[in-house]
C-alpha cells in the first residue's frame, strides 16, 4: 500500500482562536459536524477512520491473525465496503449485499463513533483552555514531540517506518499532542495534592484492608446425619486416619479424596456454625458433631496463622497512589462535565456520524449485530477503501 503525504502546518482546523471566535451552527456541505461554527469535514473524519482501522488490524496482527484493512466509510449504501469485502474475501464473495451492508454499518458504527469522540473532544479541550488562559505555545507542542520522538524511535528511518506503518502523519501526532497537553493543564486545575494526613486517614479507616487475615489449615468432614458424625467422631478418637474416616463418611467427594483437609481458612469461609468452631478451637482438637445447614461436621483445626497488620509507613506508597489516582478519575470528570456544557449546545452533527457529544443526539434503539463475521473487524482480513482524504490538521493522504 502506498501513502502518499503533504505534511502541512497545523491548519485553521485546530486553530483555538478560531474555536472560540466561531458562532455558527450550520455544518457545511463538506463537512459532518461543527463545533461553534467550526467544521469537522468528512475528509478528517474519513482519514482518522482509516488510523483506527489500522490500529485495528495491527492489534489482530499481534494475535497472530493477517488482516488487511477495509474502512467502512460510505454511508449509507456501502458500496465501496462491499465490493471491497468481496474482493479481498473469497469466502464472502457470494454473500448477499444486504447481509454485509449490516456489516459495514455495524464498523462504521464503531469507528466513526469513535472518531467523532476524539476529534469533538479535541475542540473542546482546547477551546477551553483558551478560554480559561491556560498557555499552549507551539514551542511547548514541539518540545513534547520531539521529546516523545527521540524515545520511542532511535532513528529517523525508525520514525518514516513508523508513520507508513500506522497511517499517522507528523501533523496528526503533534495533533494528539496539543489535545493532550491541553487536556493535561485542565486536569491539573482540578486535582488535589495527595499529603500525608489524607494518607494517614485513609489508612486508619481501611486498616483491615493492609495486612492479612487470620487463616486456619483444618480437617472438615460432613455427614448425613448427627449419628454418621459421631460414628466419625468416635473412629478418629479411635486412632483411625482423616483418610479413612473421610472415605467411609463423607458426603463430600473431594473430602472423601484427601481426608477433609482445607487449608488457610478464613473467617466466614464456611457455614455459620462450622465457623464458629473453627475459630474457637485450639489445635488438634477433635470438634464434633455440629449441625450445620447441610449436614453434621466433625472437625480439627490443624494449624493456626496469625493476622498480620501493616505498618502505615510501609502502606504509605500504596495509598498515596490509590488517592492519587481517585484525585485524577475526579479530576478527569470535572474537566469533562465543564467541557460538555460549554460546547455539546455548540456541537452540531449529521445524523449519519452523531455522538452523545452532539446536540440533539438520539441514542440508537438497538444496537445492530453482525450476521456473518463483521468484515472489518480485528478478526475477519480487511483491507483499505481507496479514496483521498485529508485529516483534522490539512494533511492529505491517498489510501491506494
Amino acid at each position: 500500500m502506498r501513502i502518499s503525504r503533504k505534511l502541512a502546518a497545523l491548519a485553521a482546523f485546530f486553530v483555538i482562536a478560531a474555536i472560540i471566535a466561531g458562532c455558527g451552527s450550520s455544518v457545511p456541505s463538506n463537512s459532518v459536524a461543527s463545533v461553534a461554527g467550526n467544521p469537522i469535514s468528512l475528509q478528517a473524519v474519513n482519514h482518522w477512520m482509516f488510523i483506527a482501522a489500522k490500529q485495528q488490524s495491527a492489534s489482530a496482527a499481534q494475535q497472530g491473525s493477517s488482516e488487511p484493512v477495509i474502512v467502512a466509510n460510505d454511508p449509507p449504501h456501502f458500496t465501496s465496503c462491499i465490493k471491497e469485502i468481496r474482493g479481498v474475501l473469497p469466502t464472502l464473495a457470494k454473500t448477499k449485499a444486504a447481509t454485509l451492508r449490516k456489516d459495514c454499518k455495524q464498523v462504521f458504527t464503531q469507528l466513526s463513533g469513535e472518531v467523532m469522540a476524539f476529534l469533538i473532544e479535541g475542540y473542546w479541550y482546547q477551546g477551553d483552555a483558551h478560554k480559561l488562559g491556560v498557555k499552549m505555545s507551539n514551542a511547548a507542542v514541539n518540545k513534547e514531540f520531539a521529546k516523545a520522538k527521540k524515545a520511542e524511535f532511535p532513528t529517523a528511518a525508525d520514525f518514516t517506518s513508523y508513520l507508513k506503518s500506522s497511517g499517522y502523519t507528523q501533523q496528526d501526532i503533534l495533533f494528539q499532542i496539543r489535545v493532550n497537553l491541553a487536556y493535561s493543564k485542565l486536569l491539573k486545575r482540578y486535582e488535589k495534592p495527595v499529603n500525608p494526613a489524607a494518607v494517614s486517614a485513609y489508612f486508619k479507616a481501611h486498616a483491615s484492608e493492609f495486612g492479612t487475615p487470620e487463616t486456619r489449615d483444618i480437617h472438615l468432614v460432613r455427614t448425613k446425619t448427627k449419628a454418621d458424625a459421631q460414628a466419625a467422631l468416635n473412629a478418629l478418637k479411635s486412632g483411625q486416619s482423616w483418610d479413612t474416616v473421610a472415605k467411609k463418611y463423607s458426603e463430600d467427594a473431594t473430602a472423601r479424596k484427601d481426608g477433609g483437609l482445607l487449608a488457610n481458612v478464613t473467617a466466614n469461609q464456611e457455614e455459620a456454625a462450622v465457623n464458629k468452631a473453627v475459630f474457637s478451637s485450639p489445635v488438634n482438637k477433635l470438634v464434633g458433631p455440629i449441625k450445620g445447614l447441610f449436614g453434621s461436621y466433625v472437625l480439627e483445626v490443624t494449624k493456626i496463622t496469625a493476622a498480620t497488620h501493616e505498618s502505615l509507613a510501609k502502606a504509605s506508597k500504596t495509598i498515596k497512589s490509590l488517592l492519587t489516582s481517585q484525585e485524577q478519575q475526579s479530576a478527569a470528570t470535572k474537566v469533562n462535565a465543564y467541557s460538555k456544557k460549554n460546547w455539546k449546545s455548540k456541537t452540531t452533527c449529521r445524523t449519519t456520524y452523531s455522538v452523545s457529544d452532539c446536540s440533539h443526539y438520539t441514542p440508537p434503539a438497538t444496537t445492530p449485530a453482525a450476521t456473518t463475521p463483521p468484515a472489518t473487524t480485528s478478526s475477519t482480513p480487511t483491507t483499505a477503501t481507496t479514496g483521498t482524504t485529508t485529516s483534522s490538521t490539512g494533511t492529505t493522504t491517498t489510501h491506494g
